[in-house]
C-alpha cells in the first residue's frame, strides 16, 4: 500500500481515525498534521475533549508522519503533557521528527485548539515492523 492510499483508508474507511472525526491537513516527510473536530462523542462528563482522545489525536498523528517513511510503525512509548482544557470546534496535531533511525524513530507532537493555543505536548518512540 502506498501513502496515498493509506491516507484514503484512513480517511474513508471505518475505524478509530473516522470514529473520532479526524481529517489529515498535512501529510508529508518532514511534517503532519490531523485535525479532529470536537462532537459532544469526544467530550468528558466535564464537557471537554477527553484526554483519551487528544491523546489518540497525538498518537495518530506521529504515526502518520512515521509511515511518511514509507514504514509501518508501531508506538514503543508515548508521553503527554495536557496543559489546557481541550475546547472549541476542533483540536490539531503537529508532528514532526526529533530522530528518524534504521529501526525505530522519535517524534514530538504539539496539539493546539482552534484559537491556536497550546492544549498538549507529546513525544513517542515507535518502532518500524517492516
Amino acid at each position: 500500500m502506498n501513502f496515498e492510499q493509506l491516507l484514503d483508508e484512513m480517511e474513508n474507511g471505518p475505524g478509530f481515525f473516522k470514529n473520532n472525526n479526524f481529517h489529515v491537513e498535512k501529510a508529508k516527510k518532514e511534517e503532519c498534521i490531523i485535525r479532529a473536530d470536537l462532537t459532544e462523542n469526544s467530550m468528558n462528563p466535564y464537557q471537554i475533549a477527553h484526554g483519551g482522545l487528544i491523546f489518540g489525536l497525538g498518537d495518530v498523528t506521529m504515526g502518520m508522519l512515521a509511515r511518511a517513511t514509507g514504514k509501518k510503525a508501531v508506538t514503543l512509548s508515548a508521553n503527554i503533557n495536557y496543559l489546557k482544557p481541550g475546547q472549541g470546534k476542533y483540536l490539531k496535531a503537529q508532528a514532526e521528527f526529533i530522530k528518524n533511525g534504521r529501526t525505530t524513530c522519535v517524534l514530538k507532537a504539539n496539539i493546539y485548539n482552534d484559537k491556536k493555543e497550546l492544549v498538549a505536548t507529546m513525544d513517542s518512540n515507535y518502532y518500524y515492523i517492516d
